[in-house]
């Protein structure tokens, strides 16, 4: 981590003592990374529990996003003086020591403010549990996603005539595609409309976790797993990889992908109309709707036996706090409970960015299911799979961000799917051989 410099930061930015807090009113503070749409609308939400609760003091801080934030929030909980409450993605959970740098929320107390566990998918929530107490709980979970240009597909003859199209351009819905050889007829039929490589997503970049992430989807259809259900062993399996790393290369090799593009790229190639399909996070929605693009959503296909996808989920955390359920302090872990389950409760605002919620009851709500395209992809919140819990892992992390360099040679072209496939398991021992620096859970290799 930064180590002292990060310290000193720390010292001066977001842990001073109390101040301009009106009198007979609740601090609490609440540290968050959303920025772009996601910064607009957790703005609305914000904006809206300060509303309905007047004796809640409510101070919002967005920090950059990615590693600055996380050594900051790591750092701070480790000084016991965080903000009452702030955003965790739910697979970084491990690296976080619960019980030292976060605090266990009070499920009773949830459930006074209307949130139980009866309300989540359970895969989801059980992955905010660690030894008996409960640490996160999640808002939402932000799937790899399919965007399709209506108008290219149309064209190609890929869409179903019946039925609305969704976003911002109508027509039909993609016709089902069952298995990598109806996916790569598809990119073929869409090639021949446009003259140009059907389709793209992140391939390069500094830091990039595209590739990793793109693997990820495409090997968690085939069941097997990087890590032990532990986070503990080495378990990628090499026959599944070079399974899907094969057919990675295979579409940069015939032309079917974009083959040098980084993360802002792809967004520009595809909103330019240039692509008929982007696999990327559901998030960028907005940029698209903004835009007028014609297009739609939704979920990756089945290319190698399982509809899964890869996920994370933004959860909110309790950073640890020096007698935080005590004291003077109970009143600030009251309106931190009170926030966390407000904000899951109301979570139609927040999929507007294209977030999956969480939150089942919202799934239903009729608000939600007029929000298209969003709510055309609901039904991968039983299948996203998040990354195993390893101090190591989840978003912006060493693994995507090592692993992904690592796969972007096989898009690119300048690495070997085997070549690709060897480095990676090199690198993963090596992450395991490393201990957890802010005392999180790590493991042994084999």
């Amino acid at each position: 981590m930064a180590g002292g410099a990060a310290l000193g930061l720390l010292g001066t930015a977001g842990c001073a003592a109390p101040s301009g807090v009106a009198a007979g009113k609740t601090r609490l503070r609440y540290w968050h990374l959303f920025g772009g749409g996601d910064g607009v609308n957790m703005a609305s939400l914000v904006d809206a529990f300060r509303a309905e609760h007047p004796s809640v003091a409510l101070e919002a801080t967005q920090l950059q996003w990615g590693s600055p934030y996380y050594t900051k929030l790591g750092m701070a909980g480790a000084g016991g003086r965080a903000p009452e409450v702030a955003v965790l993605h739910l697979a970084r959970l491990p690296g976080f020591a619960p019980g030292r740098l976060l605090d266990p929320f009070d499920l009773d107390l949830l459930a006074d403010h209307g949130v139980t566990a009866a309300q989540f998918p359970e895969d989801i929530w059980r992955r905010g549990e660690v030894g008996g107490r409960h640490y996160a709980i999640p808002l939402d979970t932000h799937p790899m996603v399919l965007y399709y240009n209506t108008e290219i597909c149309e064209k190609a003859g890929l869409l179903d005539d019946a039925g609305p199209g969704g976003g911002s351009g109508g027509g039909g819905t993609l016709r089902p595609i069952r298995g990598a050889d109806d996916f790569t007829a598809a990119l073929r039929a869409a090639k021949k409309v446009t003259g140009a490589p059907a389709l793209t997503t992140e391939t390069l970049g500094p830091d990039s976790a595209g590739p990793w992430r793109l693997f990820a989807t495409f090997y968690s259809q085939t069941g097997g797993t990087v890590l032990s259900a532990d986070g503990k062993r080495l378990t990628l399996d090499d026959a599944k990889a070079l399974k899907v790393l094969d057919y990675m290369a295979m579409l940069s090799a015939e032309g079917l992908l974009v083959r040098r593009t980084d993360y802002p790229g792809t967004v520009g190639v595809f909103n330019a109309g240039k692509t008929a399909f982007l696999l990327n996070g559901e998030w960028e929605v907005t940029t698209f709707t903004t835009s007028g693009l014609p297009f739609s959503m939704t979920r990756v296909p089945a290319l190698f036996g399982r509809p899964t996808a890869q996920a994370d989920c933004h959860s909110f955390v309790l950073p640890h706090q020096r007698g935080r359920d005590s004291g003077p302090t109970d009143a600030n872990n009251e309106a931190a409970h009170a926030f966390v389950a407000w904000m899951v409760r109301h979570s139609v605002e927040w999929a507007k960015g294209g977030h999956v919620p969480a939150y089942l009851p919202t799934l239903r709500n009729p608000a939600y299911l007029r929000l298209t395209p969003q709510s055309a992809y609901r039904s991968v919140i039983d299948d996203v799979v998040l990354d195993q819990p390893a101090w190591f892992a989840g978003s912006a992390s060493l693994l995507w961000i090592r692993l992904g360099s690592v796969f972007s040679g096989v898009l690119t072209g300048s690495r070997t799917p085997r070549d690709a496939l060897r480095e990676a398991k090199a690198r993963l021992r090596e992450l395991l051989d490393t201990p957890a620096p802010l005392g999180g859970t790590g493991g042994d290799a084999v």
